[in-house]
């Protein structure tokens, strides 16, 4: 059955590609908060949107109040929320209150027409690549997507009472999720065997582990004391007895000078040269290092392990594929900026970074009247 959509209060895709090829003016027109290539954003469904983000803000810090900023620049009925609804507040005075609703308007005002002028510039740059999208295919996809969330209809009525949404809404989302979804597709290179050896020769070290060696050491602070050390080591003196009469290190002093699984080039270099160069078992030193002198004993040796190509092509795959969607999902935003911004006007107050002409406020912070919190897209 075939929902009566919210998205005409948006103006509805296909109305948006035919005014978008027109090239209609871009004045902002009283009733709409910005126009974006001919098709206005209603104040109604700006107000709306809103709405969904302030209820999606009070829902990440349980008990803080759902205020929606919606009557800029005097806040008159912001201002009447936060006293209703927070009657600490009530002693306040109104200026004090309408600077926390200006600073609240900002986050979620920018957060909210973010994403509805995003939605013009996706379904626009979608309709001039030929990319098509029913509305039978965007149902599906929320219908399976309810399914697989909600295990009741009952279940899926009260999420969207909690968010402040309609059925229609979501439609709306997932047909701008599943725009930019293909748009991405078309960024995304495939990843080719070619592709993945690159990356395998370029990141030898992330399919193994290094050798690591177990050892002892005294490091002294002259030569001499470093012979000292050597010499009662070999007429029998234990290590825990040499390293607490010589060493002055102090990770190793009173633990016998051990060192365990110590990679190359892990420890002062004079040191891992010396250490790597070591066999099992044989005492080794005086070697003057950066902090003294060396007298060491490699007592364990785990060698390293090289994964193949072929043991790596599937992690090398998940990570191109990674980096491939982020660099296309990049792309995406950046054409659609390139393509639209200059066409996007905004009325006054609501003016934000997608916007033409905008230019960022010296300072930016964002505060719930009597509450912290932190704006999220609707």
């Amino acid at each position: 059955m075939r929902t009566r959509t919210f998205i005409l209060a948006l103006g509805a895709f296909f109305v948006l590609v035919a005014a978008v090829v027109s090239g209609c003016g871009s004045s902002v027109p009283g009733s709409s908060v910005a126009v974006v290539a001919g098709n206005p954003i209603s104040l109604k469904a700006f107000n709306h949107w809103e709405y969904v983000a302030a209820k999606s803000q009070a829902a990440e810090s349980p008990g803080q109040p759902v205020i929606v900023p919606n009557d800029p620049p005097k806040f008159t009925s912001c201002i009447a929320q936060a006293r209703e609804q927070l009657p600490q507040l009530k002693k306040l005075k109104d200026s004090q209150l309408r600077s926390d609703c200006q600073q609240l308007f900002t986050s979620l005002s920018s957060e909210t027409l973010d994403f509805l002028i995003k939605a013009y510039w996706y379904q626009a740059d979608a309709h001039r690549l030929g990319i098509k999208l029913t509305d039978a295919q965007v149902q599906t996809a929320l219908n399976t997507a309810v399914k697989s969330q909600f295990h009741t209809t009952s279940a899926y009525q009260s999420y969207l009472k909690e968010t402040g949404q309609t059925q229609a809404d979501l439609l709306y989302k997932f047909r701008v999720n599943q725009v930019f979804t293909k748009l991405s597709a078309k960024q995304t290179p495939q990843i080719t065997p070619a592709a993945i050896a690159t990356y395998y020769a370029n990141h030898r070290s992330q399919f193994g582990t290094p050798e690591r060696r177990n050892m002892r050491i005294v490091l002294a602070t002259t030569a001499a004391n470093a012979a000292a050390a050597r010499k009662a080591l070999q007429s029998g003196r234990s290590w825990q007895v040499v390293a607490k009469k010589y060493s002055t290190d102090p990770t190793t002093k009173n633990t016998g000078g051990v060192l365990t699984d110590v990679t190359s080039g892990q420890q002062d270099a004079a040191l891992s040269r010396a250490a790597f160069a070591a066999t099992v078992g044989k005492l080794v030193g005086p070697v003057k290092g950066q902090f003294g002198y060396y007298v060491l004993e490699v007592t364990k040796i785990t060698p390293g392990t090289q994964r193949s190509l072929a043991q790596s092509t599937a992690l090398i795959k998940q990570t191109l594929t990674s980096e491939n969607q982020q660099a296309a999902e990049t792309a995406v935003d950046n054409d659609a900026r390139k393509n639209w911004q200059s066409k996007t006007t905004c009325r006054g107050v609501y003016k934000m970074g997608d916007c033409k002409g905008y230019k960022a406020p010296k300072t930016a912070t964002t505060a719930t009247p009597g509450a912290g919190g932190t704006a999220t897209s609707p």
